[in-house]
């Protein structure tokens, strides 16, 4: 068996094949996301064509995806014309397979749930910190949604109400302060050579630059409280570069278990493990259930 895996980002897309025990063949492809969204099929489908023969394709892609039409619900212009774009349609046309497409968060999560972080977990959340902060929910084993594929973004939660600007998108909310972005902004405000995660822990070490750690910790926590009480997980999975250093993780578990209700705090924090493999994953995840083989 063999199962062509795509994780389609906004910098680059990830590719592989699921041989029914590990990925391998794993490469990694400039997006040049800025060319559109119809000849970044022309270049996926110049990707999947690279490998050879296939039994199936699981895609991950940025992108709000209807997951039953297999297209692209709505996409920013990080991709331009990338919305409405039939993927399913166009990978099955060419290459008659089995084809699913899934956002890539939504398919981050089902690869933790299935073979990382949060296996054997039936309801749990995963939220990834980096540029924003992507989210998702997993209900029972399945992802939920939501009406218009969008469920889990936990970015546009509402920290900080008085900081609201109805001109400025998120502005006052979640992902403007707990993302690596709203880090690194607050650690170049105290000394601008701190453009970086890497560099901000590497200056760990000052206490002025543990203050702007520890400040943006509480970000996290702050927002993790309110989807702790709205959801009640079994299990929160914390993704994205930044959570590599132990020092957060550890922060964060220590600092929101107290100030949850005592009836909420049979809750496990946990490191995403499957690192860039995560989308690829539960995109395969997804194409052998489509399949029959799980």
């Amino acid at each position: 068996m063999r199962i062509a895996a795509l994780d389609i980002g906004g910098t680059s897309i990830k590719s592989g094949i699921w041989d029914g025990t590990q990925l391998i063949e794993c490469r990694e492809t400039d997006t040049n996301a800025k060319e559109g969204g119809i000849r970044l099929m022309e270049r996926a489908v110049e990707i999947l064509e690279s490998y050879g023969q296939f039994d199936g394709i699981g895609i991950s892609t940025a992108g709000q995806v209807d997951t039953e039409k297999g297209s692209i619900y709505y996409a920013n212009d990080n991709i331009p014309g990338y919305t409405g774009v039939e993927v399913q349609k166009i990978m099955e046309d060419r290459f008659h397979v089995p084809v699913t497409v899934e956002n890539d968060v939504n398919a981050a999560a089902i690869g933790e749930g299935q073979y990382g972080a949060a296996a054997g977990q039936k309801d749990f959340l995963c939220l990834t910190y980096g540029t924003g902060v992507g989210g998702a929910i997993v209900l029972d084993g399945i992802v939920y949604s939501g009406s218009s594929y969008s469920a889990g973004s936990f970015g546009g939660i509402v920290v900080h109400p008085e900081k609201i600007d109805p001109e400025v998108e998120f502005s006052g909310c979640y992902e403007k302060y707990a993302s690596a972005t709203g880090l690194v902004k607050s650690a170049m405000e105290l000394d601008p050579a701190l453009t970086n995660g890497r560099l901000i822990f590497e200056n760990f070490d000052r206490p002025e630059v543990k203050a702007v750690i520890d400040g943006w910790v509480d970000e996290i926590v702050w927002g993790l409280v309110s989807l702790v009480h709205s959801f009640n997980p079994g299990c929160i999975v914390l993704g994205g570069g930044v959570m590599a250093q132990p020092y957060v993780l550890e922060q964060v578990r220590a600092r929101l278990i107290p100030i949850v209700s005592p009836g909420f705090r049979n809750l496990q924090v946990v490191k995403a493990s499957l690192g860039n493999q995560a989308g690829m994953m539960g995109a395969v995840s997804r194409t052998m259930k489509k399949m029959g083989l799980v």
